[in-house]
């Protein structure tokens, strides 16, 4: 079965265009970042892409629009929100499900909420290497459509090797769980996508597409062509 490649973005302005250029690079699923203040589980370069996407007015109704267009220029490319649960616990948490989808949202990724908590709101889980049986068990249960595993007890941000705490959490993930497996967190070359293609069923790549994205739409395609390619090789 093909790998699947998750390239993730920070809303703002020019996402719609970035994402296109992602997708034409051989992105299958765009992660939509709207930003938060103080995101907990984010490394360096998405804190300042955070920051730079609120300087610029990205609140949420603003995020939600740029999802709208997003959605647009993507047809038929899954789109999968990700934050954090005081932007819903804000905006209201039934009107954010509701609005997200309305603007085209397939699935939505809540950093900080635990598998187990909120179970009525349908969302893709996240699960680490200190995650227990059991709540690796539960995410799996509750997931949609697939489980991200997050390759290090720590922050996102490119790293130098691939965390070696991923082949036990996919070992122990695939004994506790049918679902597809992505792993994020510290990918950032075609060599880290090739290696971790081997073990999982997708990657997912942020810091690194973010920064190539700094360059423009023709710099992000190329990087991610180059990531499919590892990926293809997997």
């Amino acid at each position: 079965m093909t790998k699947t490649l998750v390239i993730y973005l920070m809303a703002e302005p020019e996402t719609p265009e970035l994402a296109r250029a992602a997708v034409d690079g051989g992105a299958d699923v765009v992660e939509l970042g709207f930003p938060f203040s103080d995101p907990l589980a984010d490394g360096p370069v998405i804190r300042r892409a955070a920051e730079r996407a609120l300087s610029r007015g990205m609140r949420t109704r603003a995020c939600l629009e740029v999802l709208g267009r997003t959605r647009e220029a993507v047809p038929e490319t899954p789109l999968v929100p990700m934050t954090y649960s005081s932007i819903l616990e804000a905006y209201g948490w039934d009107r954010f499900a509701v609005d997200a989808h309305m603007n085209g949202a397939t699935s939505l990724i809540i950093a900080d909420l635990p598998a187990g908590e909120g179970p009525e709101l349908r969302r893709v889980q996240l699960v680490a290497p200190t995650s227990t049986d059991e709540r690796i068990r539960l995410a799996g249960e509750q997931t949609d459509g697939w489980l991200y595993l997050v390759t290090v007890a720590g922050i996102t941000g490119a790293r130098g090797d691939v965390s070696p705490a991923l082949p036990g959490l996919v070992e122990r993930a695939r004994r506790l769980t049918d679902t597809r497996l992505y792993a994020g967190f510290g990918i950032s070359t075609p060599d880290h996508a090739r290696a971790v293609g081997a073990m999982a069923d997708g990657i997912v790549v942020g810091s690194a597409a973010l920064q190539a994205a700094e360059n423009g739409p023709d710099a992000l395609r190329e990087f991610v062509g180059s990531l499919r390619s590892a990926l293809d090789a997997a």
